[in-house]
């Protein structure tokens, strides 16, 4: 069970020389996620050695530019690297029309197929599921309809002893309802209680992705459990407190005031104001009420296992 997160943009809507507009690359239970796809983002990618086949879900929150102005020329990059795979792309139901209008105006035909998948903007939904992973979306507070994103691991089955299996004879065809918690009955009629058979597995883990936004009351309900890293936006610091109100953005405070909520154990800040030449007050500001914040700086990958605490490394 692991999470890895390699942050390819964290500032806000202008971007300045080695700092990006929001993007993210998400690995969890070795699937991928590109999350929001600002400008130069496949320029990050080929940074950050991520490589292009690697994605096959984009998520984009909202339809302002610094969140998406990058998707159409990566599309359109996967193109002439000859891609064929289909793409799934989760987003806004107006993205979809926009997508195929930019394709039209620049004569591009795709050889791969898009996959539209229209978010619901108003509730939380699930937009992705598979054997080992969901992917929920939930309403934020901005200036124009956005998402966040809550990415979470299936708890896996219970880990048979080995020794139990010697001691008891357990049959093959009854392992798989034993790894599901369910006690075993012998030959004889004895009940055996399935924590002498079986050990917990590992903790599953999730990611919360909360970009533009105001603080939300009931964030803690919209995700719906304690996520073991929330990102979250932290525009400004409450000097510009006014600010941040009238542009439904937040500050680093707020951020941290969101964390303690929702009961994380890591907090990442990010979508910083061009204004912050030095980042250290945004971080400092949320340490104040949140100690175990990080910033989301460019190149950086935070990378958390169920054993263990969390990793930043650096490129």
């Amino acid at each position: 069970m692991e999470i890895s997160l390699k942050i390819l943009g964290a500032s806000s809507a202008i971007p300045l020389s080695g700092r990006n507009p929001t993007s993210q690359f998400l690995t969890i239970s070795n699937r991928h996620f590109l999350i929001d796809c600002g400008e130069g983002t496949q320029v990050q990618l080929r940074r950050n050695g991520v490589g292009f086949s690697r994605i096959n879900h984009i998520l984009i929150s909202h339809l302002h530019g610094d969140h998406f102005y990058g998707l159409v020329p990566l599309l359109s990059t996967l193109h002439l690297l000859d891609r064929h795979k289909a793409i799934h792309i989760y987003g806004p139901p107006a993205l979809e029309q926009g997508i195929y209008d930019l394709l039209r105006l620049s004569h591009a035909t795709l050889r791969f197929e898009i996959i539209f998948h229209p978010l619901d903007m108003k509730e939380r939904a699930l937009v992705y599921e598979d054997k080992a992973v969901t992917v929920h979306s939930f309403p934020l507070r901005h200036s124009l309809p956005c998402c966040g994103f809550l990415f979470t691991e299936k708890d896996r089955p219970r880990n048979i002893r080995k020794d139990a299996l010697e001691k008891y004879s357990i049959p093959t065809a009854e392992i798989r309802q034993i790894k599901q918690g369910k006690d075993w009955t012998n030959e004889k009629g004895e009940v055996v209680p399935n924590n002498e058979l079986t050990t917990q597995p590992l903790k599953s883990l999730s990611y919360a992705f909360c970009t533009d936004t105001s603080p939300v009351a009931n964030l803690a309900e919209l995700i719906g459990l304690q996520p073991d890293i929330l990102y979250h936006e932290a525009t400004f610091t409450e000097e510009h407190a006014k600010r941040a109100s009238q542009t439904k953005h937040s500050t680093a405070k707020q951020a941290a005031k969101m964390a303690i909520s929702v009961g994380t154990k890591n907090l990442l800040i990010g979508h910083f104001s061009v204004r912050y030449e030095d980042l250290n007050e945004l971080l400092n500001e949320a340490r104040a009420s949140f100690p175990n914040t990080f910033l989301a700086r460019e190149g950086l990958t935070f990378r958390l296992r169920s054993k263990g605490g969390l990793e930043v490394i650096t490129a």
